[in-house]
């Protein structure tokens, strides 16, 4: 594993749109949370840019990335907005140019296939958190506010059920690499040179505006590539907008049992990681343990 350095007052930050277009309005609406830290906040130069779907070319958006990777002023990115875009740019990524200057990278959404990538060629541990988009909310809260803490020093962060209702699904204990993200962004990544590895580790998933049968399609891909086989545990973080809009359905929780029920690792629901508020902010690829004993998930510090 390869730790960025945590931040301190004072640092310089990066934000950069690598998939959809970000509204600036509300992007610049965010740069008082990061001023509130301490924290001096550089936009991409092509931050503005649209390219009809996408923020901007993939030329551009990939420019970006790279221009705040090899600046040393810059000591963490975060990306504005999810979206789609950033699968399109993946294999262009300067990996060595990531790996030889190590800074934290936070999205998450559509920036799963971002993380994996960066993860799998580097090493690199980069964090699963609400973006500028979120952070502009009126209904952003203080909880997901606090976790930005973990960047400032290392922190082991302790999600249980003090945050919100779990459900055990399979009982156990695991401990392993934290990995995954958006469910949509894992399952797209199968049989391509960046491809989600979960061998011996910890699979996180959640989701967005998926109906139950498109979830079903999804997990059923990812059974039948072994994935959650190889597994050491999963942690089924949040499924907003989930309902079924067909008149006979199965609902989200069906799916999930008909998928993990049988399984012999640990699962556990209804964490709050996702397109949801709150959201606890966790590091990919950091050291982590899920118990079903106590119903827990404690993650080691993403930062040296």
């Amino acid at each position: 594993m390869l730790y960025p350095m945590h931040l301190e007052k004072g640092d310089r930050i990066g934000v950069i749109a690598p998939a959809g277009p970000p509204d600036l309005e509300k992007t610049s609406k965010s740069i008082s949370f990061f001023e509130a830290m301490g924290l001096q906040v550089k936009f991409g130069k092509h931050l503005n840019r649209t390219h009809g779907y996408l923020a901007g070319t993939d030329e551009e958006r990939l420019i970006d990335f790279h221009e705040m990777i090899a600046d040393r002023s810059i000591k963490a990115v975060f990306c504005a907005r999810g979206g789609y875009g950033t699968a399109r740019i993946t294999p262009y990524l300067n990996f060595e140019l990531i790996k030889q200057n190590p800074k934290i990278i936070w999205g998450y959404s559509d920036i799963t296939y971002l993380h994996t990538a960066i993860r799998q060629e580097t090493g690199l541990i980069t964090f699963h958190g609400p973006m500028l988009s979120d952070i502009s909310r009126n209904n952003f809260d203080s909880l997901s506010g606090t976790l930005f803490k973990q960047l400032f020093e290392p922190t082991i962060l302790t999600y249980s059920e003090t945050i919100s209702p779990l459900q055990v699904i399979t009982d156990g204990e695991a401990e392993g690499p934290l990995v995954g993200g958006n469910l949509s962004l894992i399952s797209s990544s199968i049989g391509t040179p960046f491809e989600l590895d979960v061998k011996d580790k910890l699979l996180l998933i959640e989701d967005i505006a998926e109906e139950p049968y498109k979830i079903d399609g999804m997990l059923n891909q990812l059974k039948l590539a072994g994935k959650l086989d190889d597994a050491a545990g999963i942690i089924v973080g949040d499924f907003a907008d989930a309902e079924s809009k067909l008149p006979n359905s199965l609902t989200l929780g069906q799916v999930l049992l008909h998928y993990f029920a049988e399984l012999t690792i640990p699962v556990i629901s209804g964490f709050k990681i996702g397109h949801c508020l709150p959201h606890f902010s966790v590091p990919l690829g950091a050291i982590a343990k899920l118990s079903t004993i106590d119903k827990t998930l404690v993650i080691q510090p993403g930062v040296a």
